[in-house]
């Protein structure tokens, strides 16, 4: 589906179980990450922080946005980002970290936002392997500053094709996205 009533409603079904303000379908999880980076509107330069065991499209998307990926160890009891490694990771440079719950394991995002914070480092979450995952009785995608999913048919909520959403509460990045 593209577009009209069933897409909408999805949208807003979507929002509300993640707690989120904010839905916008997007063609793929690619796109999503895309269009989140694209969102944000980082200086030119910047770096973005990606889990070194992830699938290549967290990478890409940052890369294919114009700014330098930057990996970071993974925590290999979970497969998500080694908080040490990641607290190293940060430079002058870093304009965002990009999340990723994977395998249904969310990343610990408290330690995440006590890290970004105060330095002005925004969070993409990448969910695309993390559909209705609770990280501390909150559903990952709403816990930064924008959440991605992937429905394609292979994942845990695939669609008939290739399909994505963002999600937000900020409703400057929703408009902007839904641009």
């Amino acid at each position: 589906y593209i577009g009209g009533s069933t897409v909408k409603k999805f949208e807003e079904n979507f929002a509300k179980y993640h707690n989120a303000k904010y839905c916008i379908g997007v063609a793929n999880g690619t796109d999503a990450l895309e269009i989140a980076i694209e969102t944000l509107n980082f200086p030119r330069g910047s770096e973005i922080i990606v889990p070194a065991n992830s699938y290549i499209a967290s990478s890409e998307a940052v890369s294919r946005s114009g700014y330098e990926v930057v990996f970071c160890k993974f925590n290999k009891l979970n497969n998500t980002l080694d908080i040490k490694d990641l607290s190293k990771k940060i430079s002058k440079k870093t304009a965002a970290v990009i999340a990723v719950h994977l395998y249904g394991h969310p990343c610990d995002m408290n330690a995440i936002k006590k890290i970004t914070k105060s330095k002005g480092i925004k969070i993409i979450e990448d969910c695309a392997q993390a559909h209705g995952c609770l990280y501390r009785d909150n559903k990952v995608g709403s816990l930064g500053d924008v959440g991605c999913f992937s429905f394609y048919p292979g994942k845990n909520l695939g669609a008939y094709g290739d399909a994505g959403c963002i999600i937000t509460n900020n409703s400057k990045l929703a408009n902007k996205a839904r641009l």
